[in-house]
């Protein structure tokens, strides 16, 4: 299967680079636009999808050069490869979920992906590692100005992009950043900064986004209405608020490691000596484990493995990436098994 050509990349989300990097894992921007002249996906029939999914086809083949995308419909996947896409951030469990035609354009490199038949007809989004808005911007507005030379996308003069969602209307437009939070979490300080967060429409959502849990200290924080603001508007917001949470957790580890030094290098170092010795581990306490030990390289506090190898390692951990690499499907105390056996392989080859 094509898609396998991706295990051994890491996504571009993860890869511990660019601006902020140590507590931004990356940034996200989303795009929500719906074909003209046809109803939304929630009462589209099935030949509605199918003639969107034909249209779209007829797009890429002519917009994109077959090297550089994967084109999938979903209907074609297995549910490991459809939990795969899922894991790598490439498409909504909303996506994977949904009945019917469906499908998504993948840049090789895993710079960006177009959803079709999601909520919305298209929902593109461009991905970067770090705190670097601008750049996934300029890519994702190119993408949509590509995609629009061919696509009549449904607008209203006065309300502007029209989607499924009310909240989306406008600008179709969602700006949101993952963070590494341990140190706000440790000093118990997340509930105030959700609530100051919701007073001014900012959501705080879990890893894969909307409904889905926090784990291993990590948050998404994005916009949660579009209309009557521009997308400057929008990004501008999420550009000034993330270098404050940024601050607030820099100011809550070094209370970490003012106050709490002894028991701070002792649960890191616990957490390597699990990691490095459990012949059985689930993906909850792995993600808990490796939060601690990338806080720990962080902080200085442990020199002998990189960020890099955390960040990889946060991602080949998931279920179906695990599938993937035993290259059958694996029970869930194999799984547990086989998630133990793999970190503690990878945790002593040499960087």
């Amino acid at each position: 299967m094509k898609i396998d050509n991706m295990l051994n990349q890491q996504g571009i989300w993860l890869r511990g680079i660019g601006p902020e990097s140590e507590i931004v894992i990356s940034s996200r921007i989303r795009l929500a636009r719906n074909f003209a002249g046809y109803p939304f996906v929630h009462k589209s029939s099935e030949q509605d999808k199918q003639n969107i999914l034909k249209t779209f086809r007829k797009m890429v083949e002519k917009k994109f050069d077959p090297e550089t995308v994967y084109y999938l419909e979903l209907q074609s996947l297995s549910p490991t490869d459809c939990q795969y896409l899922l894991e790598r951030q490439l498409i909504s469990k909303e996506l994977m979920d949904g009945k019917g035609a469906r499908a998504v354009l993948i840049d090789r490199n895993e710079n960006f992906s177009v959803m079709v038949n999601e909520e919305d007809h298209l929902r593109m989004q461009t991905m970067t590692s770090g705190f670097d808005l601008s750049t996934i911007w300029d890519r994702i507005n190119k993408l949509d100005d590509v995609i629009e030379s061919e696509i009549q996308y449904a607008y209203d003069e006065r309300y502007g992009y029209l989607t499924a969602c009310p909240s989306n209307v406008g600008t179709g437009i969602r700006v949101s950043v993952m963070l590494h939070l341990p140190g706000l979490v440790e000093t118990r300080e997340m509930d105030r900064v959700f609530r100051s967060l919701s007073k001014i429409n900012l959501a705080v959502r879990g890893i894969y986004g909307e409904g889905s849990p926090s784990m291993g200290e990590f948050f998404q924080i994005s916009n949660q209405v579009t209309l009557g603001r521009t997308e400057k508007e929008l990004i501008s917001q999420i550009q000034e608020v993330i270098p404050q949470i940024i601050d607030y957790e820099q100011k809550a580890r070094h209370v970490l490691l003012e106050k709490d030094q002894k028991n701070l290098l002792d649960r890191c170092y616990r957490a390597t000596g699990i990691l490095n010795s459990a012949r059985t581990i689930t993906l909850d306490e792995s993600m808990e484990l490796l939060s601690r030990v990338r806080l720990g390289i962080n902080m200085g506090l442990i020199t002998d493995i990189s960020i890099t190898k955390v960040n990889d390692l946060l991602l080949h951990l998931q279920p179906a990436h695990l599938q993937k690499l035993a290259q059958k499907e694996l029970e869930e105390e194999e799984e547990d098994a086989f998630r133990a056996e793999y970190l503690r392989k990878k945790l002593k080859e040499s960087d």
